[in-house]
């Protein structure tokens, strides 16, 4: 009987999986430190900065990411969380948290990768998926500590948000969940570039990200609404 080298992968044990994950989070905290200082980028580096404070919870990036990306059914490459209210009405307040793919600059989904299928690209610092290379084995999603990975039920591959490189950003067009905020919550950009509007933001700015203490890196910053959580 033939086994497809998918298959396989995808039919490994359980065991395995917790073994080369938690292998893979030790060697993160070890190389943290390194990559952070050694990784390179061409110039550029692209991030991003959601203002807490500005966001009104409506959805529109979310409905923009899933019809601009084609997003399937079931599954979803970007969430806005409500939490709250804090206060009583007619002062009552909600928090709005986004969920979605940090591009960290030290990435663990990338690290525990067997086939090099998740990756940092060069040019522009994206953390992206080759589906060519994707053997849907699931490490990157166990490893991932935002839990923003899922595998596409329609390629049956690993997929998440990627700042909308083969659509908006391949037309020369900002991601779709920029465009569509009508309060303008979201900011995006060259984080190296001292001059562009994020980078600009991030100097006068009180700003946090999410997890920072895990050394992943992340490139999504938010301006927090409220106290600050690491």
């Amino acid at each position: 009987m033939s086994c497809s080298r998918r298959d396989f992968m995808a039919g490994m044990s359980a065991g395995a999986l917790i073994m080369m994950t938690g292998a893979a989070r030790a060697n993160t905290r070890s190389l943290a430190t390194t990559l952070a200082h050694s990784q390179t980028i061409d110039g550029v580096r692209y991030g991003m900065i959601h203002d807490e404070t500005a966001c009104i919870g409506c959805t529109a990036c979310m409905d923009a990411c899933r019809e601009v990306n084609q997003v399937p059914e079931g599954v979803s490459r970007l969430e806005i969380l409500r939490s709250g209210p804090i206060g009583e009405f007619p002062d009552a307040e909600y928090h709005f948290f986004r969920k979605s793919c940090q591009h960290c600059d030290n990435a663990p989904c990338v690290h525990v990768c067997p086939t090099g299928a998740s990756h940092i690209r060069e040019e522009d610092g994206i953390v992206d998926v080759n589906p060519d290379l994707c053997v849907g084995c699931m490490y990157c999603l166990a490893a991932c500590p935002y839990q923003v990975r899922f595998i596409n039920p329609v390629t049956k591959v690993a997929d998440k948000c990627d700042f909308c490189r083969k659509t908006n950003l391949a037309a020369g067009k900002e991601p779709a969940c920029v465009e569509s905020c009508p309060t303008k919550a979201l900011v995006f950009g060259n984080l190296d570039d001292p001059d562009s509007p994020i980078a600009k933001r991030l100097v006068k700015e009180t700003t946090y990200r999410y997890k920072q203490a895990l050394g992943t890196s992340p490139k999504m910053y938010r301006v927090p609404k409220g106290e600050i959580t690491s």
